[in-house]
């Protein structure tokens, strides 16, 4: 079986504490369900995110070296 989240081309996905959350929460003032939505399912996310866990995702960018962008995972 592939392992996708380990593909060369997916972007690096972490789960983030309770601390980094609400950091990001604070930061851009917006509240958990405000996040775009990940699916639980979703290939690229690692084994351990858990409905209601925020994910935050880093991506390669053309005009900025890398894009930061956070998910909420739903089921």
């Amino acid at each position: 079986m592939v392992d996708v989240s380990q593909h060369n081309m997916v972007p690096e996905h972490t789960v983030l504490d309770r601390e980094e959350v609400e950091d990001v929460l604070a930061e851009y003032d917006i509240k958990r369900t405000d996040l775009p939505k990940i699916q639980r399912r979703d290939a690229a996310l690692p084994d351990d995110a858990e409905p209601g866990n925020v994910v935050k995702i880093v991506r390669d960018s053309r005009t900025t070296d890398e894009a930061v962008v956070y998910r909420l995972v739903v089921e």
